[in-house]
């Protein structure tokens, strides 16, 4: 990537770089003689039945992702918590059990951070990419949830910066915390391409930003008719994304070779 074209790519983290939501997926649903995971823990240690067991987390994964969070007023953790304390009074019945709650949270929130990794083809494309382009992380989120997930993952060397959301005055799609991060690498938004899997976020983000290009990765590929707002490109594995920035610069050097042309003809 080059002089004239692209010089920065912005990568958001969740079920972009790594699969957080199989990751949460497994906390709960996995059986021994794997490590025992929320539901078998309620089953066997608790004598819950299954139904009620997969009830419980089943209103947990919902309030997830409904979940507005206010680090002012709440922790995280607190919170989290209070998700599952809910639930299994809203399943059971009866008293509020905060101790099996915060068992419940806790055995999953470590299960879900063993399970997020990078995939060693995703590092081999991020180191390749850094070779000749400025690569930075961008997620939004609390600062300790997103924080535990990059070490986690284990991904900050393939990154020049890392920008959480929780810890700027805005997060995405305000074009703050994108004109944060072009100031952070010493680009301009004309140079830089943000790659992630939220049209809300990650795309419209990039929009009000005024990046070069938006890709957003859909790894379904099956979209409706009117996507909205319109990505520049669209992939379904994050794989793709060397290949769509090859397109990106041979795009600009015909431009530049078309209007070289026409020049010289004048």
């Amino acid at each position: 990537m080059g002089l004239h074209g692209v010089k920065a790519v912005f990568f958001d983290l969740d079920n972009t770089l790594i699969d957080t939501a199989a990751a949460g997926r497994r906390a709960i649903e996995e059986r021994p003689p794997r490590p025992l995971q929320v539901i078998s823990a309620l089953q066997s240690k608790h004598h819950y039945g299954e139904a009620e067991a997969r009830a419980i987390c089943d209103k947990v994964q919902a309030k997830l992702l409904k979940e507005c969070h206010d680090p002012a007023k709440m922790c995280i953790t607190d919170l989290r918590i209070s998700h599952w304390e809910e639930a299994i009074q809203e399943t059971i019945g009866g008293e509020a059990n905060r101790d099996l709650a915060a068992e419940c949270y806790y055995l999953w929130k470590t299960t879900r951070l063993q399970h997020l990794t990078l995939a060693e083809d995703t590092r081999a494309m991020l180191t390749e990419l850094r070779k000749g382009l400025r690569l930075l992380l961008l997620t939004n989120g609390d600062r300790q949830t997103q924080r535990e997930k990059i070490e986690a993952c284990a991904c900050q060397p393939y990154f020049d910066a890392i920008v959480v959301g929780g810890e700027q005055k805005e997060e995405k799609p305000a074009p703050s915390i994108f004109h944060y991060c072009c100031d952070l690498l010493g680009v301009q938004p004309a140079e830089c391409v943000m790659v992630g899997d939220s049209l809300d976020t990650d795309i419209q983000g990039g929009l009000n930003a005024g990046l070069k290009a938006t890709v957003w990765l859909n790894k379904a590929m099956t979209a409706p008719v009117d996507v909205f707002p319109v990505p520049h490109y669209i992939i379904s594995s994050v794989l793709d994304l060397p290949a769509v920035l090859e397109k990106m610069e041979r795009n600009i050097n015909a431009k530049l070779e078309t209007d070289r042309m026409a020049s010289s003809d004048e």
